[in-house]
This record gives C-alpha cells, sequence and structure tokens, in this order.
C-alpha cells in the first residue's frame, strides 16, 4: 500500500468509528442507561448518555 491508500484506508476507519460511536450513545440514551467515562479530575465515573455534551 501506498502512503496515499494507509491514509485513506485511516480516514475511512476513523470515519466509520465516529459513527458506530454516535449510534452507540444515540441508542443509550434512548434506553436511558449510563456510560463509564474517565478524566483526570474526577476518575472513573457512570454518567447519563444526556448528560455528556454533543462534540461535533
Amino acid at each position: 500500500m501506498s502512503d496515499k491508500e494507509v491514509n485513506e484506508f485511516i480516514e475511512k476507519l476513523d470515519a466509520g468509528l465516529k459513527l458506530a460511536e454516535e449510534r452507540m450513545l444515540e441508542d443509550k440514551s434512548r434506553r436511558g442507561e449510563t456510560i463509564v467515562i474517565y478524566t483526570e479530575e474526577q476518575g472513573i465515573q457512570h454518567v447519563q448518555v444526556k448528560d455528556i455534551p454533543k462534540q461535533k
């Protein structure tokens, strides 16, 4: 594979992962479920998906 092909593959993979994450969060939000997140300030937390700010 050339560098261009590798970069295109990585871009497609990133886009697919982003889409999968968005769909997972939407599904969990509809069900009222929580997800586990980690931040340096607060450590490990279980939070409602509706409480997570939308990222663009």
